[in-house]
């Protein structure tokens, strides 16, 4: 059976495969957000561009093309005030991109390539408005760098390198002078100055170097206001500067020529310099308008509001907005009689173990501004239309900040709860509102929110996990009631048929001592609070009250801060056990059985421990690999245990009927298991699944390639000792690359056939359809997901809901479509609706 195959393709021109949602996080950078003119968020997710509209609340696609962390993101604004078809992008991988877009899909890039180091920011513009295609990029990098680029007649090369020595550039940004076609370059520096150049034959000069700063310049922008340009600049120094730039005419120019400034003349320093056009020159100063001191940590980002088309002119609003390490943005105007800049609005969040913002957005009619902060969460609100100083914070996308290890759909396929090394369990959900046909899904809550990266996790009831970490102990959670009520609100669920008689003593919520590590249950005679007087406190620890669960109903998705810390599950359990690391970990369907395996090296540490889930000890062992079992999968009529290796075998476990689970008698054997010779595998196993009929399993390999292997029928008369049963079924499937998650789907595509989904390093995911007793093409590969769908990195999980349909919808035909969830290194969680029709070819 060790054969390999030409596999064959059904038609995969159909639109079969729908994203449902994808939740993501932004990277860690200053700029890394942009707001399009028509209400889309252009966001760097680690290597790539994710296009998210804020008024449906989905994601739209996913431009695939860094290899490295994208850093900054830009749409490149249009002269005419219309909307942009281009963005701009650098990344740690050297390169900057332009992307063109059409109805918001990638139909044309154009890579950069001449950075020594990676690039930290980025901005373009179009030279003018009748020759669209003309386009003027600069770029900075940390090799200490500025490259000009010029884009003409659909060429783009490298107009000019400027070299900073030693030094950094952290934001630059390009215009022109007004009423000329003469550029002009800021640059914002480590040196604590803003640098200013312009382009004089065919070259940029330096001429004027702007100090008072006193850390270091993190963002600069230009904005022009009828003849006069302004200059915002911010730095690590908590502080805002504007600038003038305006022309002077010829007279001041004869004035300042001849020193003729009067004694009594009180002016601020203006400087001067001239540029050439056509033969003419201009003289222009530039002075410093006002200096913002309203935050009280580095402001990262600052961004003026977007000009906007009146009456067949160009409105310049004087807005800026700023965005600040210390968790605040300030939205910053010139009083209309002293022209003295004043905050109007200052927003941002109160709580949690957050740091601040990186950047700031405003939406071009001035109605919503986002930030976006430190762990990756998005900030959005929008201004009350009855009330113009009051912004309401509103439902955002959210997500992961690192590698998603792990994901499993609740039994009912309600919702999905993820573990990743950002140390965070989150958990996923339909929004189902009244009145609206589309469902969106959205973070509910953050049950767990660690101090270990997390490796695994598995659900042990409808409101009940367990996951595991990079520590040696396993953690059991179980919903809160106050969960549970606003999950119903949410995912309009009658909250009677979620909860039972059996709930009538869940705690309200969770919270986490000042001092711990765990989160410890809040019962409804808690929410008071401490009531202990002053003078009785019989410790000092009591002086201090601790940060108390407050129940709220919410009839929406919660916002970040909420998140935080107010959506934390109580921890129930520690299973104690394991020498090493945990790093998977599996229930049976009955959940009654937890099966676990930690990080090893030796046979000893690689045992598999099997926990009973109604006394929480332990009650058995299974020594058998001598490396990480990397994971495990119960059969569905739980009569077997398979694991996988690192060891480059598996093992097949079968369950002893009849032995209570509190006997001390082994509750599960080896059935079957493949070794040194026997294995068809060459490298690490790293996933494995059952089919539905618990007949067959398959196994997928860093060698590329995917086994089905069975017949796992058993009857009770039959000899344990028949490991010479369980063979290849299947002819070998060779991927192309490593596979790292199989996932079967719980329903057959027809009589002895099963639909199989496989996550590969590189981050696709293809779909296929096995057919069981076929020699020859027993494969069909039934889709492959195109670039703006799949993973840019390795896909670590892939799971199918339990039961056919689409989680909160009211299908009248349920059975027609399936639900794939996945998971990756690319910090994604992606759930897909599966037409079942391309499983029927």
């Amino acid at each position: 059976m060790n054969r390999k195959l030409s596999v064959p393709v059904s038609n995969m021109d159909a639109p079969s495969v729908h994203l449902a949602h994808a939740a993501f996080s932004v990277n860690r950078c200053p700029n890394c957000v942009s707001w399009s003119r028509e209400n889309v968020l252009a966001c760097g997710t680690c290597h790539s561009i994710t296009l998210y509209n804020p008024q449906e609340k989905t994601v739209i696609t996913t431009l695939n093309g860094h290899t490295g962390r994208v850093n900054c993101v830009q749409w490149i604004q249009k002269p005419d005030c219309s909307a942009e078809t281009e963005l701009v992008s650098g990344g740690s991988d050297k390169k900057v991109i332009i992307w063109r877009t059409e109805g918001f899909q990638l139909v044309h890039k154009d890579v950069l390539e001449g950075h020594t180091e990676a690039v930290c920011a980025v901005h373009a513009v179009y030279r003018s408005a009748e020759s669209k295609d003309d386009l003027l990029v600069a770029s900075a990098a940390s090799d200490s760098t500025v490259r000009i680029w010029l884009r003409s007649q659909s060429k783009t090369e490298c107009l000019q390198t400027l070299s900073f020595g030693n030094g950094f550039i952290q934001g630059v940004c390009l215009s022109f002078l007004p009423d000329t076609g003469v550029a002009i370059l800021a640059c914002g520096g480590d040196d604590s100055r803003v640098h200013l150049y312009v382009k004089q034959d065919g070259q940029f000069q330096k001429i004027q170097v702007l100090p008072g700063h006193e850390d270091w310049v993190r963002g600069v922008e230009f904005t022009i206001n009828g003849k006069d340009m302004y200059l915002a600049s911010c730095s690590q120094d908590s502080s805002i500067r504007i600038w003038k730039i305006f022309a002077k005419t010829s007279l001041e120019s004869l004035k300042i020529d001849n020193e003729m400034i009067e004694e009594n003349d009180l002016k601020l320093k203006e400087n001067i310099f001239t540029v050439k056009e056509e033969g003419s020159e201009f003289t222009y100063a530039v002075t410093l308008e006002s200096v913002l001191a309203g935050h009280e940590n580095s402001v990262y980002a600052i961004h003026w509001q977007p000009s906007f088309m009146k009456d067949g002119s160009i409105v310049q609003p004087m807005s800026l907005l700023s965005a600040s390490m210390d968790k605040t943005m300030i939205l910053w105007e010139p009083d209309q009689e002293s022209g003295v800049w004043l905050e109007q609005v200052r927003v941002g969040e109160v709580g949690g173990n957050t740091l601040g913002f990186y950047g700031c957005q405003f939406r071009p009619e001035n109605s919503m501004i986002v930030a976006h902060a430190f762990h990756g969460a998005l900030h959005m609100w929008h201004q009350n239309p009855n009330k113009q100083d009051e912004w309401i914070p509103m439902v955002v996308i959210s997500g992961h900040f690192n590698s998603v290890q792990g994901l499993r759909w609740d039994p009912d396929g309600e919702f999905i709860v993820t573990v990743g090394t950002d140390q965070t369990t989150r958990l996923f959900a339909p929004w189902k509102r009244k009145g609206h046909v589309q469902i969106t899904w959205h973070e509910i809550a953050r049950p767990q929110i660690h101090g270990y990266d997390m490796q695994c996790v598995a659900m042990i009831g409808r409101f009940q996990f367990v996951s595991g970490a990079d520590e040696k102990v396993l953690r059991v959670f179980a919903a809160p009631r106050n969960f549970i009520e606003n999950f119903s609100q949410i995912s309009n669920i009658s909250v009677e048929s979620l909860l039972s008689n059996e709930n009538a003593n869940l705690p309200e919520g969770a919270t986490v001592p000042a001092l711990g590590l765990s989160n410890k249950a809040v019962f409804q005679g808690d929410l008071s609070g401490p009531t202990i007087q002053e003078d009785t406190f019989s410790s000092v620890s009591d002086q201090y009250s601790q940060p108390y669960f407050q129940p709220l109903v919410l009839t929406e998705p919660p916002t970040e801060d909420h998140l935080l810390q107010n959506t934390l599950w109580p921890e129930v359990q520690k299973l104690y056990g394991h020498g090493y690391e945990i790093f998977s970990v599996a229930c049976n369907d009955a959940r009654t059985i937890v099966a676990s395996a930690c990080k090893a090296s030796k046979r000893e540490h690689a045992a598999i421990i099997l926990w009973s889930t109604t006394s929480w000890k332990q009650i058995q062992s299974l020594p058998f690999h001598n490396l990480t079992v990397t994971q495990m999968a119960f059969s569905p009529n739980d009569k077997f245990l398979l694991a996988v290796s690192r060891d480059r075998n598996w093992s097949l476990w079968r369950k002893q009927e009849g032995i209570p689970t509190q006997s001390a008698e082994p509750h599960f054997t080896l059935h079957a298991s493949t070794n040194k010779d026997t294995s068809v595998h060459s490298r690490i196993i790293w996933s494995c699944d059952w089919t539905p009929d618990s007949k067959f399993f398959v196994t997928g390999s860093r060698d590329k390639k995917v086994i089905v292997w069975g017949d796992c029928q058993v009857s009770d008369t039959q000899d344990d000792n028949s490991c010479a049963s369980v063979k290849p079924c299947s002819s070998l499937l060779d991927v192309g690359d490593s596979v790292t998650a199989v996932g079967v789907n719980k329903a057959n595509a027809s009589a002895g056939s099963y639909i199989i989904a496989v996550g590969l390093d590189c981050g696709k995911i293809l779909l296929y359809k096995w057919q069981n007793g076929i020699a020859e093409n027993d494969w069909m590969k039934c889709y492959e997901m195109d670039q703006s769908l799949c993973h840019t990195l390795t896909v670590k999980q892939v799971c199918w809901r339990s039961k056919p349909g689409r989680a909160g919808h009211d299908d009248q035909d349920s059975a027609e479509w399936l639900q794939l969830a996945s998971c990756g290194a690319d910090h994604a969680v992606k759930i897909f609706n599966v037409k079942r029709s391309i499983f029927s070819l």
